[in-house]
């Protein structure tokens, strides 16, 4: 079988796809790459999430970069992604391999390759082991190689200790929320804040391979316990982390939940009002234009990507930006890894509040008087063939109108976006982690959004 490395790696169903043999090929195709790279060292991180068979995986893994000549720091225990981006770059490896289908549902499982940076691997990166693994390449063993266990928890909450003010959150007292998803923020968001002091009441934190038997995305209609937590107990916020850590869901103390776009926007007003940074601010194609307008009211650059996280760690990289988000709920800031961290993102939610002393809706309310409202929306279509041709033809066409809305701009970054009149746009692109089209829309009133997602749905099934 074919296998692609999609917006964050290679994901499918486990015993249908995603069997020992293809990961033996993807192992060994990596391997491959890696020995192109004689500049690396030749040491490598493994770890896994939470998912059905994810230790088995990953010693096949490990066991195979052994043989190959390779130092390997195996992860003990379910690892979040941005721990393992963190371990890449404090231990100086190669890079990393991650058994993880993020958000995807229970039955996937999948494999994240991180470069030595700590990145996801760019397209000319996996376009190379793609390559590697349709040619079957079998690298030569070598001798010299290991497997140690590792713990990357401690140094990398150290680090977190760095970049997040816990000071000022401990000053303000606030008490939290976590609802860890059966996932891999377990011990690691919660014990942050209980190692200062601070009450927080954590859920769903034990290990549940089927999640639940959901998804494990900290969307809003899967966030009803933690919203039932955090206006039953009057807390000042709920917080939450998808299966591998790297996206955040947040629930507001009077238990609305606080979209992706809206946290995006709202940390890139504080981060340049609290840090002085001047740097310029990312988004994805399919991100808000409301950090367009805060990037403007504050005099910062605006850098649009397409939709992957890979995209925004470049400029991260490249202390470009002072922080990058997606409408995805992925986020990263300066400083920190060019790789998405629930676990920050939510960290630096509480810390906004106590610094500010005021909940992130009061916030909110107050970038909207000085900028406008904007909201945003998207819904997906399953990926069929006949959608997917309709797609195809769709994303040729140059059309003049839609529904009777005129387009002043088509852009082609990432899929195809038409940019109407009055602040409105709508995008549609096939998602790079599930079989869906998604269709991303924004307007300056609900009943509006409403309308250009309707209307998106009808141009591409008609």
């Amino acid at each position: 079988m074919s296998i692609r490395f999609g917006t964050s790696g290679w994901r499918a169903i486990i015993a249908d796809d995603f069997t020992f043999d293809n990961v033996k090929r993807v192992s060994n195709a990596i391997c491959s790459y890696l020995t192109t790279r004689p500049d690396l060292k030749k040491s490598l991180v493994i770890g896994r999430d939470s998912r059905f068979m994810g230790e088995r995986f990953s010693d096949v893994a490990a066991n195979i970069f052994a043989a190959k000549g390779f130092h390997v720091l195996l992860c003990g225990g379910p690892t979040p992604t941005p721990t393992i981006s963190h371990a890449i770059r404090s231990q100086r490896a190669a890079g990393g391999i991650n058994f993880t289908a993020s958000h995807n549902p229970p039955e996937y499982q999948g494999i994240k390759f991180s470069t030595e940076d700590g990145a996801p691997a760019l397209p000319e990166v996996t376009g190379s082991i793609e390559a590697a693994i349709e040619a079957g390449v079998l690298p030569p063993d070598m001798p010299g190689g290991s497997i140690v266990d590792f713990d990357p928890r401690p140094m990398y909450l150290d680090d977190l200790a760095l970049k997040i003010r816990f000071d000022v959150i401990a000053a303000a007292k606030g008490r939290y929320a976590y609802d860890a998803l059966w996932g891999t923020g377990r011990g690691y968001l919660n014990k942050a804040l209980e190692d200062r002091g601070l009450e927080i009441e954590t859920i769903h934190d034990w290990r549940d391979v089927t999640f639940g038997g959901r998804s494990p995305e900290p969307g809003k209609d899967h966030l009803d316990e933690l919203r039932a937590l955090v206006i039953d107990n009057r807390l000042t916020m709920g917080l939450a982390t998808d299966g591998d850590g790297d996206r955040f869901g947040v629930i507001d103390a009077d238990g609305t939940f606080v979209e992706p776009n809206q946290l995006v926007a709202l940390l890139t007003d504080y981060l340049a009002e609290s840090r002085g940074w001047i740097q310029g601010v990312a988004r994805s194609v399919a991100t808000s234009h409301l950090v367009d307008r805060i990037a403007g009211e504050r005099g910062i650059p605006l850098y649009e990507t397409p939709v992957g996280f890979k995209y925004i760690g470049e400029l991260i990289n490249k202390d470009e930006i002072i922080l990058g988000g997606e409408e995805s709920a992925g986020l990263s800031i300066r400083g920190h890894y060019p790789e998405k961290d629930g676990i920050l993102a939510c960290l630096l939610a509480a810390e906004a509040v106590a610094a500010r002393g005021a909940s992130l809706g009061e916030q909110l309310a107050d970038i909207y008087r000085r900028v406008g409202r904007l909201e945003s929306g998207r819904i997906g279509v399953k990926l069929t063939p006949e959608i997917a041709a309709k797609l195809k033809e769709k994303l040729a066409r140059d059309p003049m109108d839609i529904a009777g809305r005129r387009i002043e701009k088509i852009e082609r970054m990432d899929g195809v976006k038409f940019l109407f009149e009055n602040n409105a746009w709508m995008l549609m692109r096939p998602s790079g982690t599930e079989p869906m089209v998604r269709i991303y829309a924004e307007s300056e009133s609900t009943a509006d959004l409403d309308d250009l997602l309707r209307i998106g749905h009808d141009y591409l099934m008609n």
